[in-house]
């Protein structure tokens, strides 16, 4: 490809990239729905609107509402996979597509973490959408489905779609609040003692002003490159995030896929610098060890609920850059077997290996301990269904979050045995730096 096609298809990748852009956040701003989510996986985009059937999943409760009929409310306990299974197969219809997401709290009942959650804490939230829009890379084909009503309303609105002027606000995320480094400490003594091999620690950075969700959506969407993207209103919770890796996918023919990122290096300062830092990543040995021992762990987990001889590694320790730093990534597939659902696997991937630790659930009862606040969304996923088993769950990183009038922004780093404080606090920097230059402020007359 010479140059000037190079630029040709770089010009129209970002033409298409503002199209779809400005198409999700003009119907997220329409008013013509309550509760929404919008999810782009690499240009090809779905915004789901509007409430047909709502499952709410909490400890030991999960609640079905399906229009405005009284609520269903079913005691489970156990596996909450297997609960979220049973009641998307007592969905109404024959043909159903679904949207929401898993908090990280689903995490400590499917792995058996007493203590870490309270009665009432959100574990899931899908609902199935009064209105579906799906477009693609090129725009042209835009399906709506829906009543006539509601086709009728996003037509319109799409028809009167202009772009609004913006101004982003960067957040000034160095200082350590919350005693990370301390608690990153901790956690290298609790590894030298054998208490685990891996974990997860984050930190949170307060937002001082309202926020404007689309705006920053997509502002932050325009600078990232994340392999999935979404935004969401569901309930009182309002995020945007630029996935950058994950968590499971399984498809028509039954394909298992899961692409774990572990090692990180910032990206984004420059072709040389980020040349410099990318051999630095690739030869680093706490970052290959790291992230072959989740990768390890990772087929493990696959070989778990696969078709026996059908688990592989692809793509092995490759980089992949994901807006303001560089991962080292591997795609790892097996096939489902046949007596189980795409819930199942989602079980026994999740959480994602890379926002845990090793092995899980004595890293998830270390981040009980050693991350506060409670993690909600952060290192959740951000899901899509369907009737037809089909199931997509993108993990939450790179995102804002918006509840009970607080915003905020999360971070973490894994820790090993060979971490240092000083440098786990500056890898949360540059993730951080995908998303904190990017808020946009409400404006006071929607305040």
């Amino acid at each position: 490809m010479t140059v000037v096609e190079e630029t040709a298809s770089s010009t129209a990748e970002a033409a298409s990239l503002q199209h779809g852009l400005q198409t999700v956040v003009t119907l997220a701003e329409s008013g013509l729905f309550d509760e929404y989510v919008v999810y782009e996986d690499r240009g090809r985009w779905v915004f789901a609107g509007g409430v047909i059937a709502r499952i709410v999943l909490q400890p030991n409760v999960v609640t079905t509402t399906w229009g405005i009929d009284e609520p269903t409310v079913r005691r489970w306990s156990g596996n909450p996979s297997r609960a979220l299974r049973e009641a998307c197969d007592g969905l109404r219809r024959e043909s159903w597509n679904a949207y929401g997401f898993i908090g990280f709290g689903f995490a400590t009942h499917l792995h058996g973490v007493t203590g870490s959650s309270d009665s009432e804490e959100v574990l899931g939230h899908l609902v199935v959408p009064r209105v579906e829009v799906r477009f693609g890379v090129d725009h042209h084909d835009v399906e709506v489905t829906g009543s006539e009503e509601d086709r009728a309303g996003v037509l319109a609105a799409l028809a009167d779609a202009s772009v609004g002027e913006t101004t982003v606000h960067s957040l000034d995320v160095g200082g350590d609040l919350d005693d990370y480094r301390a608690r990153v400490q901790q956690a290298v003594t609790e590894i030298h003692r054998g208490d685990y091999a891996k974990v997860i620690l984050s930190r949170t950075v307060r937002i001082p002003f309202d926020l404007d969700m689309p705006g920053t959506y997509r502002a932050g969407r325009a600078a990232n490159t994340p392999a999935r993207s979404f935004l969401l209103r569901l309930g009182d919770l309002r995020a945007a995030g630029f996935s950058p890796e994950l968590v499971a996918s399984v498809d028509a023919h039954g394909v298992v896929t899961t692409e774990p990122l572990a090692g990180t290096r910032a990206f984004g300062l420059g072709s040389e610098a980020d040349s410099v830092a990318r051999t630095d990543l690739e030869q680093d040995p706490k970052e290959i060890t790291e992230h072959a021992v989740s990768v390890r762990t990772s087929f493990e987990e696959l070989e778990s609920i696969a078709r026996p001889g059908s688990t592989a590694v692809s793509d092995f320790m490759s980089v992949r850059e994901r807006g303001s730093v560089q991962h080292l990534a591997s795609t790892v597939r097996a096939r489902l077997r046949e007596d189980l659902s795409c819930w199942d696997a989602f079980g026994a991937l999740f959480p994602a290996v890379t926002a845990s630790g090793i092995p899980k659930r004595e890293a998830i009862e270390a981040i009980g301990r050693l991350d506060d606040p409670s993690r909600g969304l952060y290192s959740g996923a951000v899901v899509k269904a369907s009737s037809a088993g089909e199931l997509e769950a993108a993990l939450v990183l790179r995102a804002v979050y918006e509840q009970q009038g607080s915003a905020w922004l999360r971070a973490g780093a894994g820790i090993v045995g060979q971490s240092t404080p000083d440098r786990e606090f500056d890898e949360t920097c540059e993730k951080l730096a995908s998303v904190a230059p990017y808020l946009v402020r409400k404006k006071e007359e929607d305040a």
